[in-house]
C-alpha cells in the first residue's frame, strides 16, 4: 500500500474484503477452492490489482554513472557473488516487485514497504517461468503477490502460494543483502543499478511512509504482537532448514551474534527507507550480513511483529 508522504497512519480507516465472490467481482480468475489459509485474514491495501506496479522491463545503468542516490540510501544487492546488481529501495518502495533475469536466472526482486522485507525468488516452478504482479491485499501486514501465469496468490515474507492453482507450492529465496548505495558504488564502480522507466512515475527518493520505521504500532495488521520486544523492533530472520533464528538487530548491535553455525555481522552507514520524507536522511539502522561457513545465507531484516506473526513458535532474541 502507498501512503501520501506526510499523512498520520492512524487517520487512515483500515479497508476489509476477504470474501472471495467480490473478489471474482474484480475480475480474479483465481482458484479460490484452493487455499492454505483463511480469508478472514487478507484485506485490501487500497490499491486494486497492479495498482502498484510492478517492474517487468528493468533498466540499469552502471554504479559510477547514477548521479541522484545518495551514499546512505538502502539497495538491495544480489546477486552477492560474480557481478551483483543495487535495486535501491527508492524505487522498490513505489513498485514492490521487479521481474528481472540475472546471470539466465528469472527472479522477483521483492520489498514490501509494510513488512521491511526485502526478499529476492527464483521465478522458476515445475519448468515453468512466472511473472509476478501485486494483488493490492495483503496478509499480515506482507504484500500478496500474484502470478500472471495462474492468477495464483502468494505470500511474498514466506514465498508460498496460499490460493489458487498453485495452492502449497514455494519459491526458492535466493541469498542477498540490504548495502548503502556508497557502498555499493566503491565496490562494483561498474555494477548495475536500477533507475526508473521513467523519473516522473513517482517522486523516487521520497518515502510515503514518513515515520512507519518508529511508530509504536503496525499498520494494516491484525494479529498479536510479540510480548518481549516492541512490535516495530527490527529483527534479523535467519532462515534455516530447522526453523528460523530470530535476533534483534539491537543483540547483533552488541557484537554481532552466532547460534548453530550461522553468524550475523553488522555494520553502519545505511539509512532507513520508512523514516524521513528523503530516504537518503533517514535515521541510521545499518545492514547486516548472515553467513554460515563463510558463505551468504537466506535471511530478513524486518520488524518483531511480522516476524511473529509468520513463526509465533520461534523466540525472538533479545540478549
Amino acid at each position: 500500500m502507498i501512503l501520501a508522504c506526510g499523512l498520520a497512519l492512524s487517520a487512515l480507516t483500515i479497508p476489509v474484503t476477504a470474501d472471495p465472490e467480490s473478489w471474482m467481482g474484480e475480475g480474479w480468475q483465481t482458484d479460490f477452492s484452493k487455499s492454505s489459509v483463511g480469508f478472514d485474514g487478507i484485506i485490501s491495501g487500497g490499491p486494486p490489482r497492479d495498482g502498484i506496479p510492478s517492474i517487468d522491463e528493468p533498466q540499469f545503468i552502471t554504479a559510477s554513472e547514477v548521479t541522484d542516490i545518495e551514499d546512505r540510501e538502502p539497495v538491495i544487492q544480489f546477486p552477492l557473488e560474480g557481478r551483483p546488481r543495487a535495486y535501491p529501495l527508492r524505487i522498490l518502495t513505489w513498485h514492490e516487485i521487479v521481474n528481472d533475469v540475472v546471470d539466465d536466472v528469472p527472479v522477483a526482486v521483492t520489498y514490501c514497504p509494510l513488512c521491511n522485507a526485502a526478499i529476492v525468488f527464483d521465478r522458476r516452478l515445475d519448468g515453468q517461468v512466472l511473472e509476478f504482479g501485486t494483488t493490492g491485499k495483503l496478509r499480515h501486514s506482507d504484500l500478496v503477490m500474484y502470478d500472471r501465469q495462474t492468477e495464483t496468490w502468494w505470500q511474498q515474507f514466506a514465498g508460498e502460494a496460499i490460493i489458487g492453482e498453485l495452492t502449497g507450492a514455494s519459491l526458492r529465496m535466493m541469498p542477498s543483502r540490504i548495502v548503502s548505495f556508497g557502498q555499493f558504488r566503491v565496490a562494483y564502480p561498474g555494477g548495475q543499478v536500477l533507475v526508473a522507466n521513467d523519473p516522473r512515475f513517482r517522486p523516487y527518493g521520497d518515502n510515503p511512509y514518513v515515520g512507519y520505521d518508529t511508530a509504536d504500532a503496525p499498520f494494516l495488521f491484525k494479529g498479536e504482537l510479540p510480548d518481549n520486544v516492541p512490535a516495530m523492533a527490527h529483527v534479523v530472520v535467519v532462515r534455516t532448514g530447522d526453523g528460523p533464528i530470530i535476533v534483534t538487530l539491537d543483540r547483533v548491535r552488541k557484537g554481532g551474534f552466532q547460534q548453530e553455525g550461522y553468524r550475523i555481522d553488522y555494520s553502519e552507514g545505511v539509512a532507513s527507507a520508512l523514516d524521513s520524507k528523503t530516504i537518503g536522511e533517514g535515521r541510521e539502522t545499518g545492514t547486516v550480513r548472515v553467513t554460515k561457513d563463510g558463505k551468504d545465507v537466506v535471511h530478513d531484516l524486518t520488524f518483531a511483529f511480522v516476524a511473529h506473526a509468520f513463526h509465533p513458535e520461534s523466540p525472538i532474541i533479545d540478549d
